[in-house]
């Protein structure tokens, strides 16, 4: 194949899907709140959060950040993101389980945090909650998972939250909108590459 047929081929080909995108757009006229749940093995699940977060605050909207399990302060999008004015950030572990160790002082944290979660989720005022690794609590079964099911289900109608961590509960994935997994094919740490400020931290 010429590279005039090659070109003409590729027209027809971004032609026919155009039209298939277009015509997918059109039916998506709905507008409401959307939950979101990314999780998965693999590295870049509060990444992308994180990024949904800038997207937000660059339509003046108010966000609200939980994060679950973690308990550093020093990392370069809290130190970035608890500045701006539209942002409540909240630091609510006592660091990953295995430093812990500590199965009850783990629960107990873990309900004083969801307490604050709660309270966005039930407050309007809130377009995006991100609950960072808070799959974690339902599944090592830190909290109920009923309640928090239904603070999900019955959050403001224009509310956006989303859910990161591994191994998300299928009940959670199932009243989401929206799920992405994934998963890890490669990662600097298994080569012996610490942590980096700025990508990792």
């Amino acid at each position: 194949m010429n590279e005039e047929k090659r070109n003409q081929y590729h027209k027809i080909k971004m032609e026919r899907k155009q039209k298939q995108i277009h015509a997918s757009m059109d039916k998506a006229t709905d507008e409401q709140g959307i939950m979101l749940v990314i999780t998965g093995n693999g590295k870049g699940k509060s990444t992308s959060a994180f990024g949904m977060i800038a997207r937000a605050l660059g339509h003046g909207m108010k966000v609200g950040v939980c994060q679950f399990i973690k308990s550093r302060t020093d990392t370069g999008e809290e130190a970035f993101f608890s500045q701006q004015e539209n942002v409540d950030w909240h630091v609510l572990g006592d660091g990953f389980t295995w430093d812990t160790q500590d199965r009850e002082q783990d629960i107990a944290t873990s309900k004083a945090g969801w307490a604050i979660a709660e309270a966005m989720l039930a407050n309007e005022d809130y377009d995006l909650v991100i609950l960072d690794e808070l799959t974690y609590l339902l599944s090592y079964d830190y909290l109920d998972k009923a309640p928090v099911l239904e603070a999900l289900k019955n959050r403001p109608a224009m509310q956006h939250v989303v859910v990161t961590g591994r191994s998300a509960l299928v009940e959670l994935k199932e009243i989401a909108d929206t799920v992405s997994v994934i998963q890890e094919e490669k990662h600097a740490y298994k080569a012996g590459i610490k942590a980096q400020i700025g990508v990792d931290l």
